[in-house]
């Protein structure tokens, strides 16, 4: 892999607890929002799949909380794929603050059709998406419990 894809956010008020630091809840929407700008910049964004009839569904996810996001930082998420067969693909994301590791995250897709029938994974997703295939133990010691 040459490097992961980036996106970039900075920590908003409404995405706080009562502690004062990111919900955990909210690191989901994070990894998802850099999901999708990852396929968008590859040319797979969500409008073209659902005109190709394919659905990428999560059916699996593990994440492992190391630091705690507060108000105004802003964030890294760096996004890889792990491996792929023909329905199922599973990727590999972490937050950065800076050079910090705040959450790291496993997520497993099957691709679907509209309908939820599994089927192959495009081709041509498939090879855009090779760009950012990375080893196994990308994460190293700061991977979620493996799915």
């Amino acid at each position: 892999m040459t490097t992961p894809h980036q996106a970039d956010l900075r920590v908003r008020f409404y995405e706080l607890d009562a502690y004062g630091h990111v919900n955990h809840a909210i690191y989901v929407h994070y990894f998802e929002t850099a999901r999708i700008e990852l396929l968008d910049s590859i040319g797979f964004g969500l409008d073209r799949l659902a005109d190709d009839d394919t659905q990428l569904v999560v059916i699996a996810l593990a994440s492992r909380f190391l630091r705690a996001a507060r108000l105004g930082d802003q964030l890294t998420i760096e996004t890889a794929q792990l491996q792929t067969s023909r329905v199922r693909s599973t990727w590999a994301q972490r937050i950065l603050r800076g050079d910090e590791t705040v959450v790291t995250q496993h997520v497993q897709f099957a691709t679907t059709n509209s309908a939820g029938k599994p089927r192959r994974m495009p081709p041509k997703l498939t090879e855009a998406l090779a760009q950012y295939q990375a080893d196994a133990d990308w994460l190293g010691a700061d991977a979620p419990v493996a799915l």
